[in-house]
């Protein structure tokens, strides 16, 4: 899994059908204190995920290994959303 920041969304209206019902996001992965250390890609939104919240991302077969995600046709998605990390004992992230 990696962890990103959603940046923004994208609007597909046509798109395979497995992908309907889903918020496509633009998300930009972090290293463990948030910090950007990526390019921008997009990732199906499995949990309701907002702009510039902090993000746990899927990718590759992961992604597609949920209930609702089963044979989509995706290799992003996200699957949480970081209410907080701790790194060597020190909090370096806390949802506000």
């Amino acid at each position: 899994m990696l962890i990103a920041r959603v940046r923004g969304s994208a609007v597909s209206t046509i798109k395979d059908p497995s992908l309907t019902g889903f918020k496509l996001l633009l998300v930009e992965p972090t290293d463990a204190k948030g910090k950007a250390k990526g390019d921008i890609f997009v990732a199906a939104d499995g949990v309701g995920a907002g702009t510039g919240e902090l993000v746990l991302v899927a990718t590759g077969s992961a992604a597609r290994h949920g209930e609702r995600t089963s044979g989509q046709a995706s290799d992003a998605l996200v699957v949480g959303i970081l209410d907080s990390m701790d790194l060597d004992g020190t909090t370096v992230f806390r949802k506000s």
